[in-house]
């Protein structure tokens, strides 16, 4: 028998705001036991945050208000402790790790001062501790730890981040580990190294997991048993294999489903021939500099080298690769925010690189773009009317003022929305929503290409779903064509026709999106494949062996 670790039974949370009162988890059970991984499986919004913020005493009180329930750990109702008791376990014996690192980590300290900050508080000496934090740095992989001590979070790339807040919460050698979305945010390389050392770490300490994720090829990647949550209840929990391979809940076969990568490959849209898109030789170079005056060393940054593409009428082409691989560059080259070192850029034959202003704004009108972030990309002092209107105001050639109204009507009802929304703002908002708004107003000027720069990956699986089914039917009724940017394989796995592999700058390998998952070539684009969490390789494999 296990010895069980934490036991949460009937806990029920509720917010009071504005006079109305938010049932957040209702009634929610579930155990994790020593040296095992217990995945809280749900989409935003269904409560698996704040039973694990409920667990680590992060409640508000007020609003926030624990209405029942036990959350017992080492034998006691840790609801009951008092603060000085509760502190002691918390960062000691349960810790937890954050999805936004950058926002948990603190700006101006150095990692060294955040990790050994956890022991010292546990009475650790200074000198002891420095000497720990040192040790943590390296048993997470990173390099040269003595030096990197003293460095500070933005000097870290963000996988190198979720490293360090992983030192920071293993330092005292807790019991129980709360993960939350400790890897959505991150490649599907840097996601393998994260969730490989998640599991050594468990295995050398027996550490008990909590996992709290929507992402369900994590939670098939490491966890033991799952319990999936809906509208603040548990609605199905039991070993994670019974869970996925037969689930019984409606809601968890439906969030199956959503899931990317069980749909097969898509038959090419493009309209041979017409050629829309055409990318020469495209390259970035930054000079490196030094010191306070920023003096040039003479050497260069290739951002992008040497790059080439097309994209022809009713086209998805998929570009894939980790963050440093040269998209956002290459997105930026296309949309004209940046000038290019060298190369081409072609649409319809014309040259989009012209220093004639108004020419290159007439040509931009036809590429529109669709933000990973909604909330970012959307002004939120702005109604979605005047944020779908702002396109003609700025090609006031396109479109009358006095039908502006009409239009954006039409345009939200095309995206799913109601007419009625077009006075709301964009806080009003679910995420899925927010880029729907988005979608709209990339729409607004008829163009014939949409970029979609990680347009879904911040979106829930069965949100996602919707995304890219509204983008499969903006694509047959307006014959578009999309540049999809992304991280997640899955996806473009499921929308591209064909995808193009980026590495340091350079194209690497392109093709039929079938061939490239079934038959690549690259050694880089076998690790990328090879780096996904074990469920999607089996979704992959199970969708040849029915053709």
């Amino acid at each position: 028998m296990t010895q069980s670790l934490l036991e949460v039974s009937d806990l029920s949370v509720r917010f009071h705001s504005r006079g109305t009162i938010v049932d957040a988890v209702k009634n929610v059970s579930w155990r994790l036991d020593r040296g095992e991984t217990l995945a809280i499986l749900g989409e935003s919004g269904s409560g698996k945050s704040v039973s694990a913020a409920a667990v680590m005493g992060l409640i508000d009180i007020p609003p926030g208000e624990i209405v029942s329930g036990r959350i017992i750990f080492g034998g006691e109702n840790i609801l009951n402790l008092p603060l000085a008791a509760r502190e002691e376990i918390n960062g000691k014996r349960i810790a937890m790790i954050f999805q936004d690192t950058l926002a948990a980590l603190n700006p101006v300290y150095t990692v060294g001062h955040q990790i050994t900050e956890s022991m010292t508080a546990h009475g650790v000496e200074r000198g002891e501790a420095k000497r720990r934090a040192v040790g943590l740095i390296n048993r997470v992989g990173i390099a040269e730890p003595e030096r990197r001590f003293n460095d500070y979070p933005h000097q870290f790339s963000g996988g190198q981040r979720q490293r360090i807040m992983i030192a920071a919460a293993i330092a005292m050698e807790p019991d129980v580990l709360i993960a939350d979305e400790p890897t959505s945010a991150l490649d599907v390389t840097v996601q393998a190294g994260i969730l490989k050392l998640l599991k050594k770490l468990q295995a050398e300490n027996g550490m008990g997991i909590l996992m709290i994720t929507h992402d369900i090829g994590v939670a098939s990647e490491v966890a033991d048993k799952v319990a999936v949550m809906s509208q603040g209840e548990v609605v199905e929990q039991g070993d994670i294999r019974s869970v996925l391979d037969a689930p019984r809940h409606p809601y968890t076969q439906r969030l199956l489903e959503a899931v990317p990568g069980r749909r097969g490959y898509l038959q090419t849209g493009a309209t041979a021939g017409d050629l829309l898109l055409e990318v020469k030789g495209l390259s970035k170079f930054y000079d490196l500099t030094s010191g306070l005056l920023k003096t040039a060393t003479g050497r260069k940054i290739r951002a992008l080298d040497d790059v080439s593409l097309s994209l022809s009428k009713g086209e998805v082409l998929g570009i894939v690769g980790e963050s440093g691989s040269g998209k956002s560059t290459l997105v930026n080259a296309l949309l004209g925010l940046i000038e290019p070192t060298a190369g081409e850029v072609l649409f319809r034959g014309q040259s989009m690189l012209l220093e004639d202003q108004t020419a290159m704004r007439a040509l931009r009108r036809r590429i529109q773009v669709v933000f990973q972030d909604p909330t970012a990309s959307l002004n939120p002092r702005m109604s979605v009317a005047r944020i779908i209107s702002e396109p003609w105001a700025i090609h006031d050639s396109v479109l009358p003022r006095g039908q502006w109204p009409g239009r954006v009507a039409e345009l939200l009802e095309q995206v799913g929305l109601s007419p009625d929304h077009a006075a709301r703002y964009p806080h009003q908002f679910s995420g899925g929503q927010r880029q729907r708004i988005a979608i709209a107003r990339a729409l607004a000027l008829q163009p014939e290409v949409i970029i979609c720069d990680e347009a879904v990956s911040a979106l829930d699986v069965s949100i996602q779903a919707q995304i890219i089914e509204l983008l499969k039917d903006l694509k047959r009724q307006h014959g578009l064509s999309y540049l999809f940017i992304a991280h997640d394989l899955p996806v473009v796995r499921d929308f591209a026709d064909r995808t193009i592999v980026m590495q340091s700058g350079q194209v690497v390998e392109s093709g039929r999106t079938q061939d490239v998952f079934e038959r690549p070539q690259h050694p880089y684009t076998q690790n990328l494949l090879a780096s996904r969490p074990k469920e999607e390789r089996h979704r992959g494999r199970a969708l040849e062996t029915l053709k």
